[in-house]
């Protein structure tokens, strides 16, 4: 099916209609409470744990020098015959910058989606479900040719302002650029630190072809009064190439892509650069969620919710 107004086929262009539907599914990530939390954005508002009476009961705890003493648990002290005390938690707000990547590398799927209408429908999903919290949401759209921001704020306008960008930026790839060099990431770090102060969720959705040591260093800066989630979008084919001889290249470069011996070692530089990468992440405490071209993005969410729900 093609979008009859401007002839951009679904799974290879986004539409603005197409990112709206999003809501749909962002209803089935609902907020969870008290023992049953999710560890990301999946999971909704912040949920932070504070002494206090008129809040939702988390837990109880030992007691500890400096609790409040109207929050002992008198029942499970006497039955213990050690003093305990009911734990509350109290919702915060937590801001959300999503970025999300439009560039070239992107521009590219070998089955049903292309990378880059994947990481739009995520990026919408996310704003939508954030939305419908309560909690301010705003985007950073990186393209070869430019960077777009929308600073957070608690509006549907400033949404659809976001996803217009996108959609330009997705729309923009059906015209031959010049590939952007590996600075562009570099500097779409930079905007993300200047523009987050303390407390915000950042969401990074991209293919990660081109981190570098500075988008490392500028990671874990965030990281340290922030948290980050990383959704990395890969097609099967980048992990899968053919066994024959070809020639690969641009106008300036071109190499002999000889069988299977020479996709081994491409395939072995992959995964050690993915490694390498989310150790990086890691050490950051940093997750990573990653997502293919193959299946519906909506199916493939669900999968990942399950595995961050406790």
């Amino acid at each position: 099916m093609k979008d009859k107004a401007n002839h951009f086929p679904e799974k290879i262009f986004v539409s603005l209609e197409e990112l709206l539907k999003m809501e749909r599914y962002a209803s089935q990530f609902a907020r969870t409470s008290g023992k049953k939390r999710v560890k990301s954005i999946l999971g909704g508002r912040h949920a932070s744990s504070l002494r206090g009476r008129g809040l939702d009961f988390e837990e109880v705890r030992g007691y500890v020098k400096g609790d409040d003493i109207r929050n002992i648990d008198w029942k499970v002290t006497a039955r213990t015959q050690k003093t305990h005390t009911r734990v509350f938690t109290e919702e915060k707000e937590k801001p959300v910058l999503i970025v999300v990547d439009q560039s070239q590398s992107m521009f590219f799927g070998s089955e049903s989606y292309m990378k880059s209408v994947i990481a739009a429908q995520s990026a919408a999903l996310v704003a939508l479900k954030t939305l419908k919290e309560g909690d301010r949401v705003g985007g950073i759209v990186f393209a070869d040719q430019g960077v777009d921001i929308v600073l957070p704020k608690r509006n549907r306008t400033n949404i659809l302002k976001f996803f217009e960008r996108i959609v330009i930026r997705n729309r923009e790839l059906a015209s031959p650029q010049t590939p952007g060099i590996d600075q562009a990431l570099q500097e779409v770090f930079k905007k993300i630190k200047n523009t987050v102060t303390h407390d915000y969720l950042v969401v990074v959705i991209s293919d990660f072809v081109r981190y570098s040591p500075e988008v490392l260093r500028f990671s874990a800066q965030i990281a340290q009064h922030n948290d980050m989630l990383m959704i990395k979008v890969s097609d099967p084919l980048e992990w899968r190439l053919p066994n024959q001889t070809i020639v690969i290249g641009d106008q300036k470069h071109q190499v002999d892509y000889e069988g299977k011996q020479m996709a081994d070692k491409i395939k072995l530089r992959q995964q050690k650069d993915y490694d390498d990468f989310a150790a990086a992440m890691s050490k950051h405490r940093v997750p990573i969620v990653q997502l293919n071209t193959v299946d519906p993005l909506e199916v493939q969410l669900k999968e990942v919710y399950k595995r961050l729900v406790r």
